[in-house]
């Protein structure tokens, strides 16, 4: 039997203490795993990895990073030793370069938090190998659109796309309502992404790429765009195209796989591109 094709995935990773937090959003990442079909290789996106050009780590053992400071100190104990997968790196710098976009091969580079905190709730074996592809935080929706339609040919040789960021990210407000001054989460955080999720499940997708000029409160949710780029990624890789005689129409087939929010001002949303 062939290999089903795979989703698509955008998981907000939110803060990097997410293993150790007693949150709804480590108990649906803890369950995600085992709800798919196992993949053969991960091709992790993560915000917290930004280049020029789209980049991919090579090393057949991806060190741990943390990336993160003032944390506790049993934070900086986990590891998560997945084992690389150059080959794969190989075949994602293929398909970028037949779509147009040049690709870098880092041969030492290693999974940063937004890539093994997801990660180790979802497959904590650590026996699934992973390969990180950077984002292109000074380009935007449209070009991140554009490396998911390249991608998307893995989702039929079972790897899976996991795109990690946030679905609102706003560290300034994070630090008031992690406080004593925040209850609860705020309405401009709400009215964002409810806004986020009609929009994908009307596939609303040019709107989506225009998010700034149209969605309610999105300089507030996100001062800059990086945490919700990869979101992007996974869209592209999920989007079909079909052509009807009236015009050239673009769907998706989403599921939204979580929601809730830690902080009051991340919101943990996950989506399923199918």
């Amino acid at each position: 039997m062939p290999a089903p094709t795979m989703p698509a995935l955008f998981v907000s990773h939110g803060s990097p203490t997410l293993p150790l937090d007693a949150v709804p959003a480590r108990a649906f990442l803890s369950h995600l795993g085992e709800s798919l079909p196992r993949p053969s290789a991960i091709l992790a996106i993560s915000a917290h990895w930004t280049s020029p050009v789209p980049a991919l780590n090579t090393t057949p053992q991806p060190p741990t990073i943390h990336d993160f400071y003032n944390f506790p100190p049993e934070l900086y104990r986990l590891s998560y030793p997945a084992p690389g997968a150059p080959a794969l790196a190989g075949r994602v710098a293929d398909l970028l370069g037949e779509a147009g976009l040049r690709a870098a091969l880092d041969p030492v580079r290693g999974l940063d938090h937004g890539a093994w905190v997801p990660l180790m709730l979802m497959y904590p074996d650590a026996d699934i190998p992973v390969v990180q592809l950077s984002i292109q935080a000074h380009l935007g929706p449209g070009h991140h659109l554009q490396l998911g339609r390249a991608l998307a040919p893995l989702r039929a040789e079972n790897v899976l796309i996991l795109a990690s960021g946030s679905l609102t990210h706003n560290l300034g407000a994070l630090r008031f309502y992690r406080g004593e001054g925040g209850e609860g989460e705020p309405d401009w955080v709400t009215d964002f992404a409810e806004w986020v999720h009609e929009a994908i499940a009307q596939s609303r997708v040019c709107d989506l790429i225009s998010y700034r000029a149209l969605a309610p409160h999105a300089v507030d949710n996100h001062p800059t765009d990086e945490h919700l780029l990869p979101l992007f990624v996974a869209l592209g890789a999920g989007l079909h195209e079909t052509a009807s005689p009236a015009e050239h129409e673009r769907r998706l087939a989403a599921r939204r796989l979580h929601a809730s929010s830690t902080f009051g001002v991340l919101r943990m949303d996950a989506y399923a591109f199918d």
